[in-house]
């Protein structure tokens, strides 16, 4: 048999925890069907909720000390970090991640270990063929970010790739062993390469409570990717300034010939304070993107903890 860990990151889904062991644990049993073939183990990660989560878990782990256990955060420190706790506390030949709300269909887990058995693949990841019960904004900006930062950086990110995903057990230990604080898993899944496939699915609605994704949120994770895994905007400022620097050359240029040639003072204050605002904002620009890769920088050089645990079982 083979053991599949399942981790599954958690924050503020009391109502869908329940849903959530009822329904994978009916996928679990068809696969053992006739013959014994998995065994599972359920890794719960409490992103410091604060509502019933963690009891949730806990009931959960009292029925089935054996299979199910938890990890609870003493503050929250966000998904990537809930990832990351789960990933480290998993002891299975296979590990897959998904999350709690069943937007991720379990009824594909029989064919992503089938393909990881039989076929040979190290990851089997998960893309959503459309987003349903999105709003067209939001579904744009999200089809755009895949567009942006496949063209930006040299790593391929799977357009709409989710986080559901089945994987080796060398695979793990080689996404485990990157050690970076901000980490952008989406990224790190693609960058470790190995023997990779997709499987498309049509996206569900989430079996309870609400999303705790808003635009900001997902705009601050899009530009924390990018920043991640290239460094194109920095190469962007160096371009930017450089042609500011050029058509300042041209404009001084400009200013001589025609004062040797018409001859008294140049006119037009207010194009020159427009032009005095443009090449400040250029300026701010280029130090607002040098600053995101500095901050990232100052956060990797404390070597703080990704997380703090306060309760594991």
């Amino acid at each position: 048999m083979k053991k599949i860990s399942l981790v599954v990151p958690c924050y503020n889904e009391e109502e869908s925890i329940p849903l959530f062991y009822q329904t994978v644990s009916k996928v679990i049993t068809s696969m053992n069907t006739p013959t014994p073939t998995v065994e599972p183990e359920y890794i719960f990660v409490d992103d410091g909720s604060s509502d019933h989560t963690l009891d949730e878990m806990k009931q959960l782990h009292q029925r089935y000390p054996e299979t199910v256990h938890y990890r609870s955060f003493s503050r929250n420190f966000g998904k990537e970090s809930a990832l990351a706790a789960g990933l480290q506390a998993t002891t299975g030949d296979l590990v897959a991640v998904m999350d709690v709300d069943l937007q991720d269909p379990p009824e594909l887990l029989p064919k992503m270990f089938a393909l990881v058995e039989n076929d040979g693949y190290d990851c089997v990841g998960t893309v959503q063929k459309e987003r349903r019960g999105q709003s067209k904004l939001r579904a744009f900006l999200s089809s755009s970010f895949y567009r942006v930062i496949n063209w930006l950086s040299d790593v391929h990110i799977e357009p709409n790739a989710r986080d559901y995903r089945l994987m080796t057990r060398q695979y793990v230990d080689t996404v485990l062993s990157l050690p970076e604080f901000n980490r952008f898993s989406k990224g790190i899944f693609s960058w470790v390469g190995f023997k990779t496939t997709y499987l498309a699915y049509e996206s569900q609605p989430r079996a309870a409570g609400t999303t705790h994704w808003n635009l900001r949120q997902l705009f601050a994770y899009s530009i924390e990717g990018i920043i991640d895994f290239s460094d194109a905007p920095l190469r962007l400022a160096t371009w930017v300034g450089s042609l500011s620097f050029l058509l300042s050359i041209v404009g001084l240029i400009f200013v001589i010939v025609r004062a040797l040639t018409v001859g008294g003072a140049v006119a037009g204050w207010p194009s020159l304070v427009v032009i005095m605002l443009l090449v400040g904002g250029i300026q701010l620009f280029c130090l607002g993107i040098l600053g995101q890769y500095i901050s990232k920088i100052y956060l990797e050089t404390k070597h703080r903890p990704k997380y703090i645990i306060r309760e594991e079982q």
